[in-house]
């Protein structure tokens, strides 16, 4: 499949930007899987008043650079990348520096951690994934559905365990040996109580990702099973069917009842 690829030349001794479109052969791309390539670094987060929107006028808007080997690596302008397990769009490519820009939205800011990152910052990277690609972890889409924070977090000989308080409406699709994804990171669900609920880390595990830096406290990005959403918007559905199918069978007894009542009344 070929696709058109936006590109963009910084001149960095000048401070000119050169914009173009070239051709290459790209792979289908999914979303991502949950396994962390990378941990990257925070170079910046700050506001650009002169972000250029669609019609030609200016607004202002929030702009985040990071610094990313793997990330970096075949990335191109219009990509997914996955940032603490939000999935963000590439705007700027420095390869040579191996950073790139990518911008923030208003959403985005509301239902994440990323608009408390400050330069230094270690954050999690994983690119999109391609379809044909291993998926290690799970379905993971990248769409942050709020955040929980670290509760507690203790040793047993070689895994490190966190307890994690999520939103009420968030706990009814984690379930134990379930799927979530925290900060990005595919994990499977060990304990499950009404306001939180349990993982732990293997011992390579605690070397490729974030959390194990953060204390009791700390905020951190939850994703749950976008399948559970869907199973419960349909089990949702049908229960209201049901409903509606049993008021229409009790309203049409009542109606055979009064028929019987009136029959040979003249």
């Amino acid at each position: 499949m070929l696709g058109c690829v936006a590109f963009v030349f910084q001149g960095l001794a000048h401070g000119f930007v050169v914009r173009g479109c070239v051709k290459r052969r790209m792979a289908p791309v999914m979303v991502f899987s949950g396994i962390v390539e990378e941990m990257g670094t925070v170079v910046s987060l700050s506001k650009n008043p002169e972000m250029a929107m669609w019609d030609g006028s200016v607004s202002e808007g929030t702009e985040i650079r990071i610094r990313g080997k793997i990330a970096v690596e075949d990335a191109y302008i219009g990509c997914s990348i996955a940032v603490d397990g939000v999935c963000l769009t590439a705007t700027e490519l420095d390869s040579e520096a191996s950073e790139l820009k990518l911008g923030l939205s208003p959403e985005t800011l509301r239902r994440t951690t990323l608009g408390s990152l400050e330069a230094g910052d270690m954050v999690n990277l994983e690119r999109s994934l391609s379809a044909d690609g291993r998926n290690s972890g799970h379905y993971v889409q990248g769409h942050v559905d709020g955040t929980g924070t670290i509760d507690d977090k203790w040793q047993e000989g070689d895994s490190l365990w966190f307890r994690i308080r999520a939103p009420r409406g968030l706990m009814t699709f984690i379930v134990p040996k379930g799927y979530i994804a925290v900060d990005g990171t595919s994990l499977t669900v060990c304990d499950v109580d009404d306001n939180t609920f349990t993982l732990m880390l293997v011992e390579h595990t605690q070397k490729c990702i974030v959390l194990p830096t953060k204390a009791a406290g700390a905020a951190v990005n939850l994703e749950v099973d976008v399948i559970a959403k869907y199973s419960q918007k349909a089990l949702s559905a049908m229960a209201s069917l049901t409903r509606r199918v049993d008021d229409l069978e009790r309203r049409l007894s009542e109606v055979e009842v009064a028929g019987t009542d009136c029959t040979g009344l003249d």
